[in-house]
């Protein structure tokens, strides 16, 4: 019991440490707060006697909790000193990342797989996103939706395609139960919360026009969306259907990819993609398609 003792005073003194450093408003504040977290954490799983036995029983975390909780108050319950402690085994082996905050941690550690929550924590450098932009971004099973081979690429820490990041299927909010009859229907849903709809698609988007109208001959096409990709440097038709995928979709698409290649892409930027969104896909169909850079996704609607 006396070496367990030790390593509760050390835990207590760096509990004090982070209770007095949270009330002082400093830039540091955030930083000491996820560093002394770390170090609670490693002290616990050393009390339990390293990390293998550190994953089995809770019996001394309890007997911390009782002691913490009647000294410091309700927080530092048996969850949370168990949160510490996944928190220290997951960053043990990476540099801490300041810029996430530890609200962020907390909802990140919920999660089981470690790859999960490297995509996450990626997406809240990448775009800055606060504690409820995280949250709704776990709710909505972000990383689930992402194929197989998408997360084997991320897992060996390559940059996957633009096209292996769009999701499957896009959630459409449709709160009103508005019968989707026509394109323009699903169009005028998706323009309603075009916000939601790009982040589906993926990171760095921006709207440039829905019904984009384009001249090819003698004839005028309008290009249901046309989007921009900042990180990937390319121009996106996103052509929606009603129905279920049909070649002649493939080859439409193709069409209006080629005349923005032809006459909107700048030299220095990458090919169009090309995004078939349709009630019922065709994994047929696409596995013929010869272009790689056009994919077909699923919509649903909430």
């Amino acid at each position: 019991m006396q070496e367990n003792d030790k390593y509760y005073d050390e835990i207590k003194e760096l509990i004090i440490d982070t209770e007095t450093s949270i009330r002082v408003k400093d830039y540091s504040k955030n930083r000491t707060l996820l560093e002394n977290n770390y170090k609670i954490g490693k002290l616990i799983v050393e009390a339990q006697g390293g990390e293998e036995r550190a994953k089995y029983g809770t019996g001394l975390i309890n007997e911390y909790s009782k002691k913490l909780v009647s000294e410091f108050g309700r927080k530092y319950s048996t969850r949370y000193l168990e949160l510490m402690r996944k928190f220290y085994l997951f960053q043990k082996t990476k540099p801490l990342v300041s810029n996430l905050s530890w609200s962020h941690y907390l909802l990140l550690l919920s999660l089981k797989d470690e790859y999960e929550i490297n995509y996450y924590i990626d997406l809240v450098l990448k775009n800055n996103l606060t504690k409820r932009a995280l949250q709704e971004r776990i709710k909505n099973k972000e990383y689930e939706k992402l194929s197989s081979s998408t997360k084997q690429t991320l897992r060996e820490n390559k940059k996957p395609e633009l096209t292996e990041l769009v999701k499957n299927p896009i959630i459409i909010s449709n709160s009103n139960n508005i019968e989707v009859i026509t394109e323009k229907t699903l169009q005028k849903l998706i323009m309603e919360d075009i916000y939601s709809f790009l982040k589906q698609l993926g990171n760095d988007y921006m709207f440039v026009g829905n019904e984009y109208p384009i001249r090819i001959g003698d004839r005028y096409y309008k290009i249901d969306l046309l989007l921009y990709n900042m990180e990937y440097e390319c121009y996106v038709v996103v052509e929606l259907k009603i129905g279920e995928l049909k070649h002649s979709h493939i080859g439409q698409i193709s069409l209006y990819m080629n005349y923005i290649d032809k006459n909107k892409k700048k030299i220095t930027q990458d090919k169009t993609i090309g995004i078939i969104l349709c009630h019922k896909n065709s994994k047929l169909l696409m596995e013929y398609c010869s272009d790689s850079r056009i994919i077909s996704r699923e919509y649903a609607f909430r």
